[in-house]
């Protein structure tokens, strides 16, 4: 017998919930094919057969928490065993013995079909959307669809319009009852991920006194030299040029003048950090994940923008490891790229500061004495109001704004 156990989850992580199980008692199973699910506090990680053979017992349910290193269920090695996780295939013994001479029949028609079976967070989606994985165009290898290739699918499908039927005869139009509202709710437990978000960011509300100062920024500069390098940037670094990687090394340099953004509360103590672990929030499909790029101010910009990058991609196929996303020291975040004009991002605790990103906008601005049309972003600065001062927050995001409105000054480090 093999046993399925819970793997070391990470620093700080001492349990999860079972998510789903993918196979039932008695299914075959392959080594290394994803037999559950599990959800922690932060990620999402599927845990693998350990043998391939039978799956003999299933020891939790679905929704129960354990600990690291619980048994999960057994695998009875080498019955039934599937070693490389595809289908096998039947003979078919069912044609009649002496049938007479053999009657050509029509080929059927080929039907598309990927070579690789789905896996099972492609499965899930198809479960939970009702899209069929076999309509989608797979990226993966040998035509598998991928997570990614089902999120596209999903959001393909819910941007079509939704035809309504009309009916002959008119319908009297009557005002929901209280039991017609609750039969047309749906209850969903909260995932761990989603519990933790929720109360991190309520504590972080509730401890400190945060504040958020606003500005804005001529984006000219930025979106001139990113159009003018963006080829021979790709070319030479194997990665696009966008403006995130701008706005860390801004930020990396306004922290390196104003400390106090970059540190933290320890009880009655103060801890600066002489270091620069940027996290950049990321959006997916299951809540907010902020990876951690850490030592932005030794990197360069193509370095920082290949891991936002991967970290990105990861993100959303629900790849990251826990400690990637720990050690932060100061957050980005972006929600122009949602069309947000305007917002007060919240802490992410322990941290002192969080920069909210915009959406670029082109607006009548005053230049010079005459008026000019200019793509503008308005920057927004949630910060602890225990550390840092109004002085210091304010200049902070003025160093910001004079950064990514002269680049030069990031590479003349003025």
């Amino acid at each position: 017998m093999a046993e399925i156990r819970v793997p070391t989850l990470g620093e700080s992580v001492t349990e999860a919930t079972i998510g789903k199980w993918f196979k039932k008692a008695g299914d075959a199973v392959a080594v290394d094919e994803p037999i559950v699910e599990l959800e922690t506090d932060k990620v999402t990680i599927e845990v693998p057969a350990p043998a391939a053979g039978v799956l003999s017992e299933i020891a939790v349910k679905d929704g129960e928490t354990v600990a690291v290193g619980a048994l999960l269920g057994q695998i009875k090695e080498g019955a039934g065993a599937v070693p490389t996780g595809k289908p096998t295939q039947k003979t078919d013994t069912t044609a009649p013995i002496n049938a007479g001479p053999e009657v050509p029949q029509p080929r059927p028609e080929p039907k598309p079909a990927a070579s690789m079976p789905a896996p099972p967070s492609v499965r899930k989606l198809a479960a939970e959307s009702g899209v069929d994985p076999g309509t989608v165009a797979g990226s993966g290898v040998r035509g598998q669809v991928t997570k990614g290739d089902m999120m596209a699918a999903i959001e393909r499908a819910a941007a079509q319009p939704t035809p309504v039927p009309q009916t002959a005869a008119a319908v009297q139009v009557r005002a929901p009852s209280p039991a017609d509202d609750a039969a047309r709710e749906e209850r969903v437990k909260m995932t761990r991920l989603r519990q933790t978000i929720a109360r991190r960011l309520k504590d972080a509300q509730n401890t400190a006194a945060m504040l958020t100062t606003f500005n804005e920024v001529d984006m000219s500069a930025v979106m001139h030299l990113r159009a003018q390098y963006k080829d021979q940037f790709e070319k030479r670094h194997g990665v696009k040029l966008g403006f995130m990687g701008f706005f860390v090394k801004a930020c990396v340099a306004a922290l390196k003048e104003i400390p106090a953004v970059n540190a933290e509360i320890d009880g009655t103590d103060l801890i600066y950090k002489n270091y620069y672990h940027m996290g950049i929030a990321v959006g997916t499909e299951k809540g907010l994940v902020v990876p951690v790029v850490r030592d932005c101010d030794l990197k360069s910009l193509a370095e920082i923008e290949k891991a936002i990058t991967d970290f990105g991609r990861r993100a959303r196929d629900g790849a990251l490891k826990i400690e990637e996303m720990q050690g932060g020291t100061f957050t980005i975040t972006n929600g122009g790229v949602y069309g947000s004009l305007m917002s007060t991002p919240i802490l992410n605790a322990p941290q002192s500061g969080i920069l909210g990103m915009h959406k670029i906008q082109e607006r009548p601005m005053v230049v010079a004495g005459k008026i000019e049309v200019r793509p503008m972003m308005y920057l927004a600065l949630s910060y602890d109001h225990r550390i840092v001062d109004g002085r210091e927050a304010v200049t902070f995001l003025v160093r910001v704004k004079e950064s990514l409105e002269d680049p030069a000054r990031l590479v003349l480090d003025v």
